[in-house]
């Protein structure tokens, strides 16, 4: 009797925690939007009070917002980066861990754990190599930069492949050999399809990061093919403090709902895979 309530006062202190903490992660979300309703007089003298009468001015902010800094073109140039860096990250990492848990030799450790070295390397330590060796070869583009993403990311990506890699039975593959598959219609047809729970979490992870990146951006694009978030840190720069913070606002609720919504439709996939990528790795 006496065990029961302990164990019902802990799960009421731990349910009092975790909304506790869901609060504390939800209130600077809350405060965006409540201020992206706001006059920019508001915004900036009352950020915590509701919107009311003179307070609120409608979508006023999300289409000034919408329409200076280029944004809805910082938007689209997002998206093509975010999609096609996060596809490529998982085409590249997925069979170079394939090759690695398959072929095992000194090299293929090696590789693995270059790989696994460049997680640990910050990016403040080779950026501005990064940057002078990035224009040399003519990567400072938008098609360039999915290959800079696919560097950098590579890493994480192929220590969470080769985890669950190592888990699929060799006798799979062994089999469609026997059936008369080469080694790419096996990986296509048998072993990509197996990692679709570690895909998704990658892409997860990946779409995040390259959506949310600012200094890679900025570094190699600059102000003229600028991403979502240089847009709007160059909405910011207002001239003389004339700063629309209600526009500043808007464009911070309409960016984040992409990758929101992505991660909503993904998350049941995301603890299996991370699970299945790090226990075995």
């Amino acid at each position: 009797m006496v065990e029961s309530k302990n164990n019902s006062v802990s799960a009421r202190i731990r349910t009092l925690v975790l909304v506790l903490l869901t609060a504390v992660f939800i209130f600077p979300i809350l405060l965006v939007v409540m201020n992206s309703f706001k006059s920019r007089l508001y915004v900036s003298t009352v950020p915590f009070s509701w919107p009311v009468k003179e307070m609120f001015v409608g979508f006023e902010n999300y289409i000034n917002g919408l329409t200076t800094s280029g944004f809805f073109l910082a938007f689209l140039r997002s998206v093509w980066v975010s999609v096609m860096g996060v596809g490529v990250i998982i085409l590249c990492t997925s069979m170079a861990a394939w090759y690695i848990v398959r072929v095992k030799d000194k090299i293929t450790k090696t590789l693995y754990y270059i790989f696994v070295f460049s997680m640990i390397v910050p990016f403040q330590m080779v950026m501005f190599t990064l940057t002078f060796v990035v224009t040399g070869v003519y990567f400072d583009n938008i098609v360039g930069i999915v290959l800079v993403y696919l560097g950098f990311g590579a890493g994480l990506a192929v220590f969470m492949f080769c985890g669950f890699v190592k888990s699929i039975p060799l006798e799979v593959e062994e089999a469609a050999t026997i059936d008369g598959c080469n080694p790419l219609q096996t990986y296509f047809l048998i072993v990509f399809p197996m990692l679709k729970p570690t895909a998704i979490t990658v892409a997860i992870l990946q779409a995040m990061w390259i959506w949310n990146d600012y200094l890679l951006p900025y570094l190699i694009l600059g102000s003229d093919h600028k991403t979502v978030p240089v847009a709007i840190q160059l909405a910011m720069q207002g001239a003389y403090g004339s700063t629309d913070y209600g526009g500043f606002m808007a464009m911070l609720v309409v960016s984040i709902i992409p990758i929101i919504v992505f991660y909503i439709s993904s998350q049941k996939y995301i603890i299996k895979g991370v699970i299945a990528g790090a226990v075995k790795g």
